[in-house]
């Protein structure tokens, strides 16, 4: 199994629209093998910054994708998959002054 991932593995990549499936140069299946080496899947933020950044370019070039009508169509083997999510953008919420707000509050302000 070992060979024919370093043949003609791809990698895939969840996001949110579904699975990518990119091919690979030889060099960048042996280099994602020792990635994967251990798990089949993993997240992107476990990744290195050089190894995130080799991600991100392999997702910004088109024509690296795979064109599968069904993920049933894929005859390669996969190296391994990647949990490829946008980051999550928390807005940030001014505090409140629960003491102002409360009604005892204006009982202590007559007092």
């Amino acid at each position: 199994m070992w060979m024919e991932k370093l043949t003609s593995g791809v990698l895939r990549v969840l996001t949110p629209l579904g699975s990518r499936y990119i091919q690979l140069s030889f060099s960048q299946r042996i280099y994602l093998l020792w990635i994967f080496r251990h798990f089949p899947i993993l997240p992107q933020k476990v990744l290195s910054p050089r190894q995130q950044q080799l991600i991100d370019q392999l997702c910004s070039q088109d024509d690296r994708f795979l064109s599968l009508m069904h993920p049933s169509e894929l005859d390669v083997p996969i190296i391994g998959t990647l949990e490829h999510r946008p980051p999550v953008v928390v807005e940030s919420v001014p505090p409140i002054d629960v003491a102002a707000k409360s009604p005892l509050a204006d009982l202590r302000q007559r007092s």
